[in-house]
């Protein structure tokens, strides 16, 4: 087999062979919000006011992004296929976290 690079697990690291199952993934976390919250209810020179504020900020733009818009891809073994499925599966016996 000439060619083809080894693949590793994106969640244990663990190096996964050519005749192993793996599984590809693409995970797209996308930040929202239905109110903003805004001093003088959301008018036009406070939305602007608020701009202002976050070009003036000390935050680091790509942070900044990445708290809106972060976006993986990668492969995973089949083990760690199984706690990703486990964790992202809505659950009626458990609401909290994890």
């Amino acid at each position: 087999m000439t060619g083809q690079r080894p693949r590793t697990c994106a969640a244990c690291g663990r190096g996964i062979a050519a005749r192993e199952v793996y599984y590809r993934f693409k995970l797209v976390l996308e930040g929202e919000q239905d109110v903003l919250d805004t001093p003088g209810g959301g008018g036009g020179d406070d939305l602007a006011a608020l701009v202002r504020q976050l070009e003036e900020g000390p935050e680091d733009v790509r942070e900044l992004e990445e708290q809106v818009h972060w976006e993986r891809a990668g492969v995973v073994c089949t083990a760690c296929r199984s706690v990703v499925v486990r964790m992202l599966a809505p659950s009626s016996e458990n609401s909290g976290p994890h």
